[in-house]
């Protein structure tokens, strides 16, 4: 077994704000990290359509599964209140757009 321990919690939704909205998002999260990877013990955040993908037309994005508003979200071991308060920060930003 790789994960003896059990595994992280990784997260995907959708904002319905699109790219705006995710963008908006991950730049109001303070507690979350904005990095393109996974597997650590922080939280971490990514909007794949604004950075990991960007480089592909709308339509490219889309076969590959990314949508505008699709953030990805790896919850990490901050005490849960932070993790909710920060989300919470995020969502409000988001709702914005």
């Amino acid at each position: 077994t790789l994960t003896p321990k059990g595994t992280g919690a990784i997260v995907t939704f959708e904002l319905s704000g699109g790219v705006d909205a995710g963008k908006k998002f991950v730049n109001a999260l303070t507690l979350h990290s904005h990095v393109a990877n996974i597997g650590d013990v922080r939280s971490l955040v990514i909007h794949p359509a604004s950075t990991t993908h960007s480089q592909l037309t709308p339509e490219e994005q889309l076969a590959a599964g990314v949508t505008p508003g699709l953030v990805r979200l790896a919850v990490g071991i901050e005490g849960i209140d932070d993790i909710l308060a920060d989300l919470e920060t995020g969502l409000a930003a988001a709702a914005t757009s």
